[in-house]
């Protein structure tokens, strides 16, 4: 028999954030890892909104996972979709029917849009989580504008210059806004029959300020520089329906040629694979070591994952606080494989809430101090090229974001069809 039958098996399910800092944290250890993802890529989804932008191109923020872990010769790569859990048995189970032993679990599966029980909006709102999702939006984004240089009819070539983003946290802020600059200030000139600085970019929130997150203070900031580019911002205004040709909130009904999602999400069904109670955006609730109650052997990390802080509030679905939790997890599963006590409670280290407003300016949150402008950008670009991964994608992205400051020219413009 091999020796390797009797070593210690981790199966991470999720290659973002938490699954792949789990992964690395355990890679050359006595133990072998299996990290299962239904993508054969790890996506950085903070700059997704600047893929849909058009500003980087897919390569320069997503890696092959295979790339990312091959070093770790304990650490075996599969491309699978997971559809649920046996418990008693400890198995993974995949959509093709096979079945993946483990000894400890580790879910760090991720969230999804949350339409508020209105999933049929989802065919004409796409919201921003994947590269897939990304790249459908900018096909879209590009599509109306040349539909637009196409129709005769003025009211209707207008309509179709009206994009709608729902929701007005950080995604919806930066998304809106890297819109609203590409039509406003890089593609003016190159269309004959259409004038780009028309188009309308339309954010629509149900609360009664952007960015909810951040203090009240930088989010007034965050209203008037989005109104400077451009945006028309929408507060109180909860949408009642979405459809084909637009959208409909506080009895007004606003024509649009895009409609994009950015207001909320819920987690993935792990707490319905492991039948455990879940709270109303699906996520499991941990311990304080991360492991679900009752099974010392599973853990949830990131967006599945609810854990209050001594303030009471939950831990927030952002990349450093999944990064922070697969960490602890394999600190963990390393003390227990040796014998050792456990390491302390996990306790999130917050270094900091941070958003861009266009690609001159940002908000920065890091408690007793807050920034805001251009000196606040410099600090979210340092912080998002530090956390890519590998020198070569680092300097990818800091000379395309060089390159976009100073002449404003967006390289990904490309709309690629299907006889393409």
């Amino acid at each position: 028999m091999n020796a390797t039958t009797h070593r210690h098996r981790v199966v991470i399910v999720g290659a973002g954030f938490g699954g792949l800092e789990a992964a690395r944290r355990l890679g050359g250890e006595e133990v072998d890892v299996t990290i299962i993802d239904r993508s054969n890529h790890h996506v950085f989804q903070p700059l997704l909104y600047q893929v849909a932008g058009a500003a980087l191109d897919i390569s320069q923020i997503a890696w092959p996972i295979r790339h990312v872990l091959h070093r770790f010769k304990n650490v075996t790569t599969l491309m699978a979709e997971v559809n649920g859990v046996d418990v008693a048995a400890r198995t993974v189970l995949l959509t093709d029917d096979s079945r993946i032993p483990y000894d400890t679990l580790v879910l760090a599966t991720g969230s999804t849009h949350a339409y508020f029980g209105h999933d049929e909006w989802a065919q004409y709102a796409p919201g921003l989580k994947t590269l897939g999702d990304a790249l459908s939006i900018r096909q879209h984004l590009l599509t109306i504008f040349e539909q637009a240089e196409r129709e005769p009819d003025p009211d209707k070539r207008q309509t179709l210059q009206t994009i709608v983003v729902i929701g007005a946290g950080a995604t919806g802020v930066e998304l809106a806004c890297t819109i609203a600059e590409l039509a406003h200030e890089e593609m003016p000139g190159e269309f004959r029959h259409i004038d780009t600085r028309t188009a309308r970019v339309i954010v629509v929130e149900a609360a009664p300020r952007v960015l909810s997150g951040f203090p009240e203070t930088l989010a007034d900031y965050a209203l008037r520089t989005m109104e400077r580019l451009g945006v028309t911002v929408l507060l109180n205004h909860p949408v009642t329906e979405c459809r084909a040709d637009g959208v409909v909130c506080k009895d007004q009904y606003i024509g649009a040629g895009a409609i994009f999602w950015a207001a909320g999400v819920r987690a993935s069904p792990a707490a319905q694979w492991l039948n455990v109670p879940a709270d109303k955006a699906g996520r499991v609730k941990v311990e304080r070591d991360l492991s679900v109650p009752a099974h010392t052997e599973i853990f949830v990390v990131g967006d599945a994952a609810l854990l209050e802080q001594e303030n009471g509030k939950p831990v927030p679905g952002l990349a450093p606080a999944a990064k922070q939790e697969g960490r602890y997890v394999a600190e963990v599963i390393k003390t227990r494989l040796r014998n050792r006590a456990p390491p302390r409670p996990f306790r999130y280290r917050n270094y900091g809430n941070l958003s861009t407003i266009g690609k001159h300016t940002a908000v920065v949150d890091f408690g007793k101090v807050t920034l805001r402008g251009r000196i606040a950008w410099g600090i979210w670009a340092v912080a998002h090229i530090y956390f890519l991964i590998g020198v070569r994608n680092r300097l990818l992205v800091a000379l395309n974001w060089f390159w976009l400051y100073i002449k404003g020219e967006r390289a990904a413009r490309i709309i690629i069809s299907r006889k393409t």
